[in-house]
């Protein structure tokens, strides 16, 4: 009786793997214990690797919680876009556009950012690294807003709307960190869906009358 040989993983499919397990447990642990207790080592336990893998790939702390938020940003990113592709036929109601936003901006992926925004308002070299990053997402978060909602930014007040819509969950995403706020914001993201649906469909004055 002969037994085959299981095929080794390629090398490279290896190496992505781990890079994606470590990014996920940095994203686990920056939700969980904060940017204090979000070491190399703890992440490597968490992912199930040796620190030396770990810093194979990522060489600082600042390195690999900066990639993982950069992951974890690209993941909301795409489901937004997911949800969007299934409503291509349709656009969606604004209510759930504003709830969708509503659930980013809560999920352990913004948890994750918050840790890390905060470590790099009082440290320089974190603070170089991560407000490119932030930058991108916000113009990304931005644009796709503006597409799920149908909106028309040339029209007045429209692009302001839109901003302070992604201002107010991101708002009501720091106040869910210390105590359950869905009871409430859930009112207030219900209640600001009406009022955005308003400045949406109101018609620009015709400059003809004016």
């Amino acid at each position: 009786m002969t037994t085959q040989a299981t095929p080794r993983q390629p090398r490279q499919d290896r190496s992505r793997a781990t890079r994606q397990r470590l990014l996920e447990a940095a994203i686990d642990c920056l939700a969980s214990v904060g940017w204090a207790r979000t070491t190399v080592a703890v992440v490597a336990e968490r992912a199930g690797v040796s620190r030396g893998a770990a810093q194979h790939h990522f060489r600082t702390r600042e390195e690999l919680v900066t990639a993982a938020v950069d992951y974890g940003t690209e993941v909301r990113m795409s489901r937004m876009r997911e949800h969007l592709d299934t409503a291509a036929d349709e656009r969606p109601a604004t209510l759930d556009v504003v709830l969708l936003l509503g659930e980013m901006y809560t999920s352990p992926l913004f948890r994750a950012a918050l840790q890390l925004w905060v470590a790099a308002s009082s440290d320089e070299q974190l603070r170089a690294q991560v407000l490119p990053l932030e930058a991108r997402v916000g113009r990304e978060a931005h644009r796709l807003t503006v597409e799920a909602l149908g909106a028309d930014e040339s029209a007045p007040g429209v692009r302001e709307a839109v901003q302070a819509t992604l201002d107010l969950v991101r708002g009501l995403g720091l106040a869910d960190l210390l105590t359950d706020d869905s009871a409430r914001r859930t009112r207030l993201l219900h209640q600001w869906a009406i009022t955005l649906d308003s400045l949406l469909s109101a018609r620009p004055p015709d400059a003809s009358t004016t």
